[in-house]
């Protein structure tokens, strides 16, 4: 399945532990034309705990038209400081597209220190 960099997935998830794995939505951050000739692609996990804030965190409302363009099931806050390296295997289906990429990079520069 070909996905690009701002597409919103349903993936397997994996735990910070490496034993386990949730199945939830996460961003494709990986920029297109980044050929690594490797079967996997860096995602930013998605979830719907809205205490996970800050400024590397963005948080999308499910009724606003990114919500919608990400067809998102609850209020979610998309998670730049907990990325993952994710087999191209893993990735169940493209569910939707994120609008607001802008704030993604910025909340991913504040994550990785670049100005």
């Amino acid at each position: 399945m070909k996905c690009n960099r701002g597409d919103v997935i349903l993936v397997r998830f994996p735990n910070s532990d490496l034993q386990g794995f949730k199945k939830r939505p996460a961003l494709i951050v990986q920029g297109d034309d980044a050929s690594t000739d490797l079967q996997q692609t860096i995602v930013a996990m998605i979830t719907s705990n809205q205490d996970r804030t800050g400024q590397t965190r963005v948080t999308v409302k499910k009724d606003t038209l990114a919500g919608k363009a990400m067809n998102l099931a609850s209020d979610s806050v998309i998670v730049a400081d907990n990325l993952a390296t994710i087999l191209e295997r893993e990735i169940d289906k493209i569910i939707g597209y994120c609008p607001v990429m802008s704030h993604v990079d910025q909340a991913l520069k504040y994550t990785l220190g670049i100005n």
